[in-house]
């Protein structure tokens, strides 16, 4: 195979098998006018953008003719696109890959090496196993659907907070009285590691704030099943009452506010999680057929799960 280089670092596409090159340089001008279309661009827009001519940029969604190397480098990086996906043979700007791709090259290398955790646990299906973690702020009721799941599908049950409180040998309260914010999570990601590593198939029930941090979360994401329970803040708050913890609501006339502050800045990353299920409004028992429902229909942990 022969290429013959222009003075524009391009290529002559008619030495390179003429009907195949051709069918490349048709695909690279359709591709070029459908991301040019999502970006709602003009052919003048995406000129200004790249610094290539319209006259240029119409032969080349066009189809027609040789294309050079340097100038489709520049429309595909106006474009915010590799220029691999210009001119390969399949169709990767019809799926979610071109958009992931940009989303990833854009992304910082924290969130990098969180999508890499991620996908890695894809290509190891069986690293999630039979776990399942309810995830949620406080009186979402993840221990008491937590403790129902578990027995209905004969697995353990465990609260990450029992494990926590293990290692220190304190209450959670007095954890966070000797080590503060940082040393609680320091122990939470602990407790974690040590369940991943000695534990098969379990239900968990994690603090609220364990998408905080984000290794853990992390880490959390590419070892269970998670499941987010959530509930109507009002719901939330009453739940916490009923069990005779008064911790957020003691003194504080502000109370509501800063549990829906906590929310807010808690909703992206607990919307990460594989599945949802929200239990405002309902009774304890149909959450629970609710949940159960949602591990078999979802199959999370194959077929033993459903009841004979």
């Amino acid at each position: 195979m022969v290429i013959e280089h222009d003075s524009d670092m391009g290529f002559d596409v008619n030495r390179v098998g003429h009907e195949s090159v051709s069918n490349v340089i048709r695909l690279a001008g359709q591709r070029i006018r459908q991301a040019r279309s999502e970006k709602k661009w003009t052919r003048q827009e995406l000129s200004r953008h790249s610094g290539v001519s319209q006259r240029y940029l119409a032969h080349l969604e066009s189809g027609e003719g040789n294309t050079s190397l340097g100038l489709l480098y520049r429309v595909a990086c106006a474009l915010d696109v590799s220029v691999e996906a210009l001119v390969r043979v399949d169709d990767p700007m019809s799926t979610e890959v071109a958009e992931m791709s940009v989303l990833y090259r854009r992304a910082d290398d924290a969130i990098r090496a969180d999508v890499r955790q991620l996908l890695g646990s894809f290509r190891h299906p069986g690293t999630k196993g039979e776990r399942i973690c309810l995830i949620g702020l406080r009186g979402a009721g993840k221990s008491t659907l937590g403790g129902r799941l578990a027995r209905d599908l004969d697995l353990p049950f465990m609260e990450l907070n029992h494990d926590i409180e293990a290692i220190a040998d304190m209450p959670v309260a007095e954890i966070f009285d000797f080590y503060g914010l940082e040393g609680y999570r320091r122990l939470e990601a602990q407790a974690l590691s040590a369940i991943v590593s000695n534990s098969g198939g379990l239900i968990l029930a994690a603090g609220g704030g364990i998408v905080s941090e984000q290794s853990t979360w992390t880490t959390l994401m590419a070892h269970f099943h998670t499941v987010w329970i959530k509930a109507s803040p009002v719901e939330h708050m009453e739940r916490v009452r009923v069990q005779g913890d008064l911790r957020p609501m003691a003194g504080n006339a502000f109370a509501m506010t800063q549990l829906l502050d906590i929310l807010k800045s808690r909703e992206s990353a607990y919307s990460r999680a594989e599945y949802v299920l929200d239990t405002s409004g309902k009774s304890v028992e149909t959450s629970q057929q609710e949940l159960y429902d949602l591990v078999v229909s979802n199959k999370l942990l194959g077929t033993s799960c459903i009841r004979s």
